[in-house]
């Protein structure tokens, strides 16, 4: 499991940390601003919280220990500290930026364990939703701090241990492939020319006979910061034939919602309802059986490729990750918010 998913901002309510702390083992959060850290939150001090007038409506930084006896500023550190008492220790920079949290030898060697599977990356899309940028630079070349899109998304599952990498280009496609010509760092890249659109799904149809092996499929503008080791392990322990990563959202309402029967009499109130769903994230791990049920150069979208491969009686999985996971880097409203969880600043 990734460090990330142990921390949560200062500004999370209580109510919703209880949930994230029932997701997480050992049960333990650490609070944080930019992945500087504030303090950490156990079931203990939400319960002495309470006891004393708070309530789950306030946001954790009331709530956590702002002083935990034991922080490491090393995973050296960390070993001699972790014991029976202390279930997890932050791993923390001169600046107290959360570096990593160790919970354990185990759980440690998990986290460098590396796959080396190939990647295909649907980079061929028009960026709509990135508009009016687009009109200038394709979507995988859209910056977001020091690197584009596309780059932050490589190098993380070059960080995996991943190496090979499909990028299937459409629109503006000569300008991605400028870019990787003039940069220093080198990828191993197979290029798939798009002559006409074939939606986030059909260009797989290009990569029949050249993908021979379990492979992720990507779309250009969605980074998740799990451990991609654990998530290739639950897709082969599960013998899925597509296993999709989702994300699970809490949304809610800021109104109170009214029902009303046939006759429009109120039938009930609902004030501020809480809703709580999986999204797709448009990243998926993928057999190779999958590519010979496509048609060439036919458009298709990968959710419409999902329902067909399920009619067939594929096995389709679902891998779920919290919602602060996931970076959706295809819209605007988020870019700013993905640099500073990206670089911390």
């Amino acid at each position: 499991m990734d460090y990330r998913q142990y921390l949560v901002n200062k500004d999370c309510k209580i109510k919703d940390a209880m949930k994230k702390l029932d997701s997480v083992k050992p049960k333990i959060l650490f609070v944080a601003e930019n992945e500087i850290m504030i303090g950490a939150l156990t079931d203990g001090d939400i319960r002495r919280y309470l006891f004393n007038g708070g309530n789950v409506e306030e946001s954790v930084d009331k709530a956590c220990n702002r002083n935990p006896k034991r922080v490491a500023s090393s995973l050296e550190e960390a070993i001699t500290l972790l014991d029976k008492n202390y279930i997890a220790i932050p791993i923390i920079d001169e600046k107290k930026k959360i570096l990593d949290i160790y919970t354990g030898k185990k759980a440690a060697k998990a986290r460098k364990k590396k796959i080396d599977i190939p990647v295909v990356i649907n980079a061929g899309g028009k960026g709509t939703r990135l508009d009016p940028f687009t009109k200038i630079l394709p979507k995988p070349l859209i910056p977001v701090g020091d690197l584009p899109i596309i780059e932050h998304i490589m190098r993380r599952y070059e960080e995996a241990g991943c190496s090979a990498f499909h990028i299937i280009v459409n629109y503006k496609k000569e300008l991605i492939k400028s870019y990787f010509k003039e940069i220093d760092k080198e990828y191993k890249i197979t290029w798939t020319d798009e002559i006409e659109p074939l939606g986030t799904g059909g260009g797989l149809s290009l990569l029949k006979n050249k993908i021979k092996d379990t492979f992720f499929f990507i779309c250009c503008d969605s980074l998740i910061l799990n451990d991609y080791s654990e998530i290739v392990k639950f897709h082969k322990k599960n013998k899925n034939d597509i296993t999709m990563i989702c994300a699970r959202k809490h949304v809610t309402i800021p109104y109170g919602i009214v029902n009303v029967d046939k006759k429009d009499v109120l039938d009930s109130i609902e004030e501020k309802p809480e809703y709580s769903f999986l999204t797709n994230t448009a990243m998926y791990i993928v057999e190779p059986v999958v590519l010979k049920d496509l048609k060439k150069n036919v458009r298709i979208d990968f959710p419409d490729i999902i329902r067909m491969e399920k009619e067939k009686g594929r096995k389709i999985g679902v891998y779920t990750v919290e919602e602060e996971d996931w970076l959706d880097m295809g819209q605007m409203s988020e870019l700013e918010k993905m640099r500073i969880r990206l670089y911390g600043e």
